[in-house]
C-alpha cells in the first residue's frame, strides 16, 4: 500500500468500546485520551497495583498531566481497569517488546496478548499493535490470533478478512506524552487498506496532527528508523566526548560552536542512551539485516560502552581523593521523569556498587518516595536520598541525569568535592 494521508470520514466503521492491553507509559495515556473523548475504554494489565490505582483515578508512575486525564475519565465512568481481556470493538496492544541476550526482539508479551484476545474477538473487530516492534510483528500477531480462531481467518479464495490488523507506533517524548499524543503526526500501517483507514478513524478522534497511512511493515520500520537516527547522532556526540576528554577540550563548547553551521545539528553527549526506544529499537533493525546494518550496530556499541567510560572516571576520582562515599545524581534514563528502563545512569550505579562493595553510594533523586530499580534493590551499599543530602555527604559527585531539580545545587555545595559531570551542568 502506497503511503497516503488520511482524511476524516473515510470510513464509517464505528468503535464504541476499546480494550487497551498494557497500562504502562504508552497504554495508560492512550486509554485516558480515548476515554476523554467519550469512548468506553477498558484497560487491561497484569499488575494488580496498576489496576487498583487506575480504578481509583491514580497514576502509578510520573507523567505530567496524566493524572488529571485518568481521574477525569474514571470519575465519568469512561475508563475502568481489570486483569482480564474483555469483549470490545477494538483492541490496542501496548505491551513491552524487550530484546533477548542476542539482541533480537522478545515477543513473548505480544504473543501472550494475542492469546488472551483470541477467545474474545469477533468479526469486524480491529486489533492495533502500538508496541514498538520489528517488521513483521503485526503480521505475526494476526497469525497467532487467527491460528486460534480459524473461524475468523480469510478463506482460501482470498475472501475479505473478518478481523482487521494494524500497527500504529507511538512517537512521544516522556514528560510530554499528553501533549504529543494529541499534536504529533501518526503513522498507521495496516495489513489491509481497510485496517489502516479503520485504525485512522479511531485515532482521528484525538489526533490533531497528520495521519499517514501505509502498510504494517513500513510503519513498524519507520518507528525503528526514527530512533536509530537519534541513536547514531548521540553516538557521534558520545564518541566526541571521549575524544575531547583525551584532548583537553570542552565537548559541550565544541558542539555548541559546530552547531552554528546552518546544516549541522549535533545532539548532546551523556552517560549512554536509555529508555525503551532509542536503546532498544536499533537492535531490531540490526537483527532484521545484520549484514548491512553496520553503522547502526556501531552506534549502539558506542553508546552501550559509555557507562564503562563513566565508571572508570568515577573510580579514578575515588582513587585520587580517597573518598568512600559517592553521590550519584539521577537514576532515570532522561531528565524530569522517573522511568529507569534501560537507564545508563542506573547501570552505572549498579556497576559501581557491584565492583566496589565497600563504597557507599547515595542515589540522589529528584522525586519524592522514589524506590530503587529492581536491578539495584539487592545491592546493600546503595541508598536513595535527596540530591542535596547526597551532595552534602559525598566526596565525589557524579551527575548522571539532568533533572531540573539538580540545577538548584550551588557552587558552594560542590566546593571541595571531585565532580564527574556527564551532562555539562557544571563545566564552568
Amino acid at each position: 500500500m502506497n503511503t497516503q494521508t488520511y482524511s476524516a470520514g473515510e470510513t464509517t466503521t464505528a468503535v464504541a468500546t476499546v480494550a487497551v492491553i498494557g497500562l504502562g507509559y504508552i497504554g495508560l495515556p492512550t486509554a485516558a485520551i480515548l476515554a476523554g473523548k467519550g469512548l468506553h475504554v477498558i484497560g487491561v494489565d497484569v499488575n494488580p497495583y496498576t489496576v487498583e490505582a487506575v480504578n481509583e483515578g491514580r497514576v502509578p508512575f510520573v507523567e505530567p498531566d496524566l493524572g488529571i486525564h485518568v481521574a477525569g475519565a474514571v470519575s465519568q465512568g469512561h475508563l475502568v481497569a481489570q486483569a482480564t481481556v474483555p469483549e470490545a470493538d477494538a483492541y490496542i496492544v501496548a505491551v513491552p517488546t524487550p530484546f533477548k541476550e542476542d539482541k533480537t526482539a522478545d515477543l513473548v508479551y505480544v504473543e501472550q496478548a494475542a492469546r488472551n484476545i483470541a477467545p474474545r474477538i469477533k468479526a469486524g473487530n480491529l486489533v492495533i499493535l502500538e508496541s514498538t516492534s520489528p517488521p513483521g510483528t503485526t503480521k505475526h500477531l494476526a497469525e497467532v490470533i487467527l491460528g486460534l480462531r480459524p473461524d475468523l481467518a480469510p478463506d482460501a479464495n482470498g475472501g475479505k478478512a473478518a478481523v482487521m490488523f494494524a500497527h500504529c507506533p507511538e512517537r512521544v517524548l516522556p514528560g510530554r506524552i499528553m501533549i504529543e499524543l494529541v499534536t504529533n503526526d501518526r503513522i498507521i500501517g495496516g495489513l489491509t487498506p481497510a485496517a489502516a483507514t479503520t485504525a485512522a478513524a479511531l485515532y482521528s478522534t484525538f489526533c490533531q496532527g497528520g495521519i499517514h497511512l501505509t502498510d504494517a511493515a513500513t510503519a513498524e520500520m519507520a518507528k525503528l528508523v526514527e530512533n536509530a537516527y537519534r541513536d547514531v547522532n548521540i553516538a557521534f556526540a558520545n564518541e566526541l566526548s571521549v575524544i575531547s576528554d583525551n584532548l583537553g577540550i570542552d565537548v559541550w563548547n565544541l558542539i555548541e560552536l559546530a552547531n552554528h553551521h546552518p546544516r549541522v545539528n549535533i545532539l548532546q553527549p551523556g552517560p549512554g542512551v536509555g529508555g525503551h526506544c532509542i536503546a532498544v529499537d536499533p537492535w531490531f533493525i540490526v537483527a532484521a539485516d545484520p549484514e548491512n546494518a553496520k553503522l547502526i550496530r556501531t552506534a549502539r556499541q558506542v553508546n552501550d560502552a559509555k557507562p564503562d567510560y563513566v565508571v572508570a572516571a568515577v573510580e579514578a576520582a575515588l582513587a585520587e581523593t580517597g573518598a568512600t562515599t559517592v553521590a550519584a545524581l539521577g537514576l532515570a534514563f532522561k531528565a524530569n521523569v522517573d522511568d529507569t528502563r534501560e537507564s545508563p545512569a542506573a547501570e552505572i550505579v549498579r556497576r559501581l556498587a557491584a565492583a566496589n562493595p565497600s563504597l557507599r553510594i547515595l542515589a540522589g533523586t529528584a522525586f519524592a518516595n522514589t524506590p530503587l530499580p529492581e536491578e539495584l534493590a539487592g545491592l546493600g551499599n546503595i541508598s536513595v536520598v535527596s540530591g542535596e543530602t547526597a551532595v552534602k555527604e559525598a566526596g565525589v559527585v557524579v551527575l548522571l541525569v539532568d533533572h531540573d531539580a539538580f540545577r538548584e545545587i550551588t557552587p558552594e555545595q560542590l566546593a571541595g568535592k571531585k565532580i564527574v559531570d556527564t551532562r555539562g551542568f557544571w563545566r564552568n
